[in-house]
């Protein structure tokens, strides 16, 4: 039996910001033939709703109306998907300084965390060959995963490597030690709130991706994953 016979086979990437979780997930997804989900793109659509509709991004209810009002739904025919708020592809829009600095606070609210986990379990019953990445994918949202990854990496690695992107977007105000407190308080944030906290699952493959390229991590990763899933696949 090879992967894609499986009936479903659900990837799971948990980690804190800045280990390179998008793009490992991305290109993990691809190496083994299964479909994308970020995650954290969803809740920072969420954010561009709430700046868009003229809500507080404290009014966790307001927000959890509005996005199943608008709704967020990704192109599957893109690669990786586009995600859109209602009719809007905000795929470029998501990543700018005006959403980041409100994705962790609105992200930890419990009422939108209720409607998008029911939308990630949505997509993956209709995309059941999934590699999905986030904070609580392993832990909340799929427990039940047939693999589970938690990939971290130190803070100063991981703040250069922001620094590193934001300078390549043409980025010019670029203060690293900045970037390292924001990066230290959002992984307190995370860990801490009282909804989907950030959590390696008991049972996680866990990933020290600091000295490691993109490209060898995903191949770890790989590597990993085949040992795990051979004993199924034996005949």
């Amino acid at each position: 039996m090879t992967i894609g016979e499986k009936q479903s086979l659900i990837v799971t990437i948990d980690g804190p910001a800045g280990t390179g979780k998008s793009s490992t997930a991305h290109l993990l997804a691809q190496r083994l033939g299964l479909d994308y989900l970020d995650t954290g793109a969803m809740y920072r659509a969420a954010v561009a709703i709430a700046i868009d509709e003229h809500i507080n991004p404290e009014d966790g209810p307001g927000i959890a109306d509005a996005v199943r009002r608008i709704g967020i739904h990704f192109d599957w025919d893109t690669q990786p998907p586009a995600i859109y708020a209602g009719n809007q592809d905000v795929s470029q829009r998501i990543r700018e300084a005006e959403i980041s600095s409100l994705v962790s606070p609105v992200s930890a609210l419990p009422e939108l965390r209720q409607v998008l986990v029911e939308q990630q379990r949505i997509i993956a019953h209709k995309h059941p060959h999934l590699v999905t990445e986030g904070r609580d994918q392993g832990t909340v949202v799929f427990p039940d995963a047939d693999i589970k990854i938690f990939l971290d990496a130190d803070p100063v690695v991981r703040a250069h490597r922001r620094a590193e992107q934001l300078r390549e977007a043409g980025r010019t105000d670029v203060d690293e030690k900045v970037i390292l407190a924001d990066l230290l308080a959002r992984d307190k944030r995370d860990s801490t709130r009282s909804v989907g906290p950030l959590r390696c699952p008991d049972d996680a493959i866990i990933l020290d991706s600091s000295d490691l390229s993109l490209d060898e991590v995903v191949d770890k990763l790989v590597h990993l994953i085949e040992q795990r899933l051979t004993p199924e696949y034996e005949a």
